[in-house]
């Protein structure tokens, strides 16, 4: 038992060092890890928490799979979806019905997300926080009306399905147990969401810390950097002195990835705080960005015809202005105030595309300038910086 023990804790210590564990310890939260790569995707870590709110003993978690919580009320749509998720290697949320140790039903935020290689893309092991759904208040009635019908949940549904030679496919189901009996349904609340994704980006900043300890750098999200060429330091550094929200893309590489990011678009991407506990949601890292289409900014909301037109725009090298709704890491909605503009070195031709964000609900300082022409400033001296160092041919590192 004991080298069972060993080996799955070596799935955490070989890749983020000795004292990941430990510091996982220190984590508040219900929260495991899962290694997709090992028989049965196991539990190789369960977190004080989970084992408080299960009612299983920690040591009786690890090597299992993580179907162990379903019972006979378990949602099958709700399981489905997160099956589809563990397959298309993305983050997933859902309300669902789990039992505890002793048999009792509860009602669980499941918040999963994979853990990604930076280097490779490869998937090393799933996150799966667990936040608890209070039972609603129940509504007031007026004497001689009906209670009103429940509204359905609407189940994510993944948008594609990604080979994998591993076994994610048996995290979270179990064929055998489907949902047959009715449950009240619980919904999560915007705190207890906001709560679960305050979770996971604390165990992510926890893995990220400890994997460059073995000189493994981990992310949340898959960015294939391969072939994507590194900018001069002396561009980075012009580049850095712009302190407006905005990105690079190369249109002359696969699928336009980012090739440059702004401290100040970094920032945009998270948020400083969160109903009254003041949370602060960082946003994303710059690993986890470069490499990525822009369109990791999109979800939902955001209007397919407004990106068709941005296409349009850069087909034929023009500037546009839009209005656009895109989402923060932590998942929340901004509205996108985004030009996008072509950037041309010393012989004329396009060498980047500028997209200046600006969240249109933030307060800003434009010192008496329109939103519209301080962005022009940032496109400006992102040209005059491109430019510049073109014609000396330092765009790229000498290697590239």
């Amino acid at each position: 038992m004991e080298g069972e023990e060993r080996r799955l804790a070596a799935s955490l210590t070989a890749r983020y060092s000795e004292w990941v564990l430990e510091e996982l310890d220190e984590l508040r939260g219900s929260f495991l890890l899962t290694d997709p790569a090992m028989p049965g995707h196991p539990i190789v870590y369960a977190s004080r928490g989970l084992a408080a709110l299960t009612g299983y003993p920690r040591r009786e978690l690890l090597g299992r799979n993580a179907r162990l919580f379903q019972g006979a009320a378990t949602d099958r749509a709700a399981v489905s979806g997160v099956r589809e998720a563990v397959r298309a290697q993305r983050a997933h949320q859902v309300a669902i019905l789990n039992y505890r140790r002793d048999g009792s039903p509860h009602w669980v935020l499941l918040h999963l997300a994979p853990v990604f290689h930076a280097a490779d893309g490869r998937v090393l092991h799933f996150l799966a926080v667990q936040v608890p759904i209070a039972p609603a208040s129940p509504p007031r009635r007026h004497p001689g009306r009906p209670a009103p019908l429940a509204a359905c949940r609407e189940e994510a549904r993944g948008e594609e399905e990604l080979p994998c030679a591993s076994h994610v496919g048996e995290v979270f189901v179990d064929i055998d147990k489907r949902g047959l009996e009715a449950e009240e349904l619980r919904i999560a609340s915007g705190c207890d969401k906001e709560m679960a994704l305050s979770t996971a980006n604390n165990i992510f900043s926890t893995l990220n810390r400890y994997s460059k300890l073995t000189g493994l750098v981990v992310c949340e999200r898959r960015c294939d950097s391969v072939g994507i060429p590194a900018l001069s330091s002396s561009l980075n550094l012009s580049l850095g002195r712009i302190k407006q929200s905005f990105v690079l893309t190369d249109r002359h590489l696969p699928d336009m990835p980012i090739v440059y990011a702004s401290d100040a678009f970094l920032s945009l991407t998270g948020k400083d705080f969160c109903c009254s506990n003041h949370l602060t949601y960082p946003g994303y890292s710059r690993e986890e960005i470069l490499g990525c289409n822009c369109r990791f900014l999109n979800g939902p909301g955001t209007s397919a015809e407004v990106l068709e037109e941005i296409n349009q725009h850069i087909c034929r090298e023009e500037a546009c202005t839009v209005h656009l709704l895109n989402y923060r890491k932590d998942g929340s909605t901004f509205r996108d105030l985004l030009h996008v503009s072509p950037i041309r070195n010393s012989s004329g031709k396009v060498a980047f595309h500028v997209w200046v964000h600006l969240d249109e609900s933030a307060k800003h300082d434009f010192s008496g300038l329109t939103p519209e022409v301080w962005q022009l400033g940032a496109v400006g001296a992102v040209r005059v910086a491109v430019r510049s160092l073109s014609a000396s041919g330092s765009l790229l590192r000498p290697s590239q």
